[in-house]
């Protein structure tokens, strides 16, 4: 390869995925410096088509191989200390947000095995009067994790969702944390209700979206609300024309396409697309998977893949288990994955060699973190010593 052009070889190396191309960092120091460039990282996630699937159980995360389903391995995450809970909050570029029950929020890019820890976020989990009675209380908390292209920059939207339990109303309190600025910055509230404290906001085109409802009655139909990333505002996302909200709806992505899932209970769950992103009359429906017989009814189903033929769609089922839906046949077969139990949950997460920190000076970088996993520290140990009493 020594007589290839330059372009030519930068072109083949561009489509090895993210795994063997760290092994041929050391063939030469022209391969070294050509991976670790900005310019390279970017042109390889643009053609990577290596992706895996990220499942946790509690404290553990593993790393399953979509096409063979057989390569299963235990990660060592950077957040494995103090709990045994973990969160994944989100994945985009290669990227994973998790969490802890200590709040420590990392972003991780599993391939490359390089994390940062951002700075942590107040919480407020109810509110008292003068009294000190309470008198909103802390619903749900979810996250959202994605990247800004119009300014080159990773984001985390937060957003807790109180309920005031005198007068039936609900309020919510959105943060956003941007990597350029490494700080928190307090948004305007969202004026929705969230419809599932474990979802996450699904990151498609830029923006985040979750299913919420505009109040708290009963009748109240679900529809969905994207966050633009660019510009930190909320808009609704028109529904399919069939869809009216009136039964229970999940968000998700799938082949890189906003996908909603309806669950019309008995009948099944309807699988819709929008093909083309922010167009209402591109809405498709792709497939319907039927409740299978002589089991217990599954209460949601959250899309992950295709298989490498393309003909079946693994599925999270019940955020228990995984599940094929065969596409010509229409059945539903469960996966079992040796060593693992059930109870787990899945992400999709893209290999690449995307750094989970700005290109900014080192001896900068090195300061800030130092100060920030000082900070954190300080608050893990105030977090144990109140929440664990020891008996000598």
């Amino acid at each position: 390869m020594a007589d290839l052009p330059t372009e030519v070889t930068t072109e083949i190396l561009s489509r090895v995925p993210a795994k063997p191309l760290l092994r041929l960092r050391s063939t030469c120091k022209w391969w070294r410096n050509l991976i670790d460039s900005t310019d390279f990282i970017f042109l390889h996630l643009s053609k990577s088509r290596d992706s895996v699937i990220i499942l946790r159980q509690h404290s553990r995360l593993y790393e399953l191989d979509l096409n063979s389903m057989d390569r299963v391995k235990e990660l060592d995450h950077p957040l494995m200390c103090y709990s045994n809970r973990i969160k994944v909050l989100g994945s985009c570029n290669g990227l994973l947000c998790i969490c802890n029950i200590a709040d420590d929020i990392a972003f991780w890019n599993p391939t490359i095995r390089k994390h940062r820890i951002i700075p942590s976020e107040p919480l407020i989990r109810k509110e008292t009067n003068e009294n000190n009675t309470i008198t909103t209380l802390l619903a749900a908390h979810v996250y959202g994790f994605g990247y800004d292209s119009a300014t080159d920059d990773y984001k985390l939207v937060s957003i807790s969702y109180f309920v005031d339990l005198h007068n039936r109303s609900f309020d919510s309190h959105v943060k956003i944390y941007t990597m350029r600025t490494d700080v928190w910055k307090t948004l305007p509230s969202m004026p929705y209700a969230l419809c599932c404290a474990r979802t996450m906001g699904v990151f498609v085109s830029g923006a985040l979206h979750w299913v919420v409802t505009r109040d708290l009655e009963p009748e109240s139909r679900d529809l969905i609300v994207a966050f633009d990333l660019r510009f930190e505002v909320f808009r609704e996302v028109a529904l399919p024309g069939t869809v009216d909200g009136k039964f229970d709806m999940d968000v998700a992505l799938l082949r890189g396409m906003l996908c909603i899932i309806e669950n019309r209970g008995s009948d099944g769950f309807d699988v819709w697309v929008m093909r083309e992103y922010g167009s209402h009359d591109s809405w498709c429906k792709m497939f319907t998977v039927g409740q299978p017989r002589d089991v217990k009814l599954m209460k949601s189903l959250k899309p992950l893949g295709y298989s490498r033929n393309g003909d079946k769609v693994l599925f999270e089922q019940d955020s228990k288990k995984l599940c094929w839906y065969n596409l010509a046949s229409k059945d539903v077969s469960w996966v079992r994955i040796s060593g693992i139990p059930n109870s787990i949950e899945g992400t999709v997460c893209v290999g690449s060699l995307v750094k989970p920190s700005l290109m900014m000076n080192r001896s900068v970088q090195s300061k800030k973190q130092k100060l920030v996993e000082e900070k954190n520290k300080k608050k893990r140990d105030d977090f144990l010593s109140k929440g664990f009493k020891l008996t000598l």
